[in-house]
């Protein structure tokens, strides 16, 4: 099988591609993906658009601005991605919650 080149924007998916033995074609991870403690030293191809030193309430707040305002809670870093040339990218839909 070819090697392929992977990002996971998504923590259980790098866990389940870790799990399926496809570590080795990892080439990019989400700000939140940590395990194995191997992939962060992979590219964090997003970030988060809420500080992360904020109280529990202030998230909260943050987080309806940025959806009041139609913004999203991430930045995907498209240039990153694009140099990076996956053959695959795993990401997930948003539900009203999470968007």
């Amino acid at each position: 099988m070819p090697a392929r080149k992977i990002i996971s924007l998504l923590p259980a998916a790098t866990e389940i591609v870790c799990a399926l033995g496809l570590e080795a074609d990892l080439v990019g991870r989400s700000h939140e993906c940590d395990f194995p403690l191997t992939v962060k030293s992979l590219p964090a191809c997003t970030e988060a658009n809420i500080p992360d030193n904020l109280d529990s309430g202030a998230i909260d707040t943050k987080v309806k601005e940025l959806l009041g305002d139609a913004l999203s809670l991430y930045t995907v870093k498209r240039e990153q991605i694009k140099q990076l040339a996956p053959d695959v990218v795993i990401t997930q839909a948003q539900c009203e919650v999470c968007a």
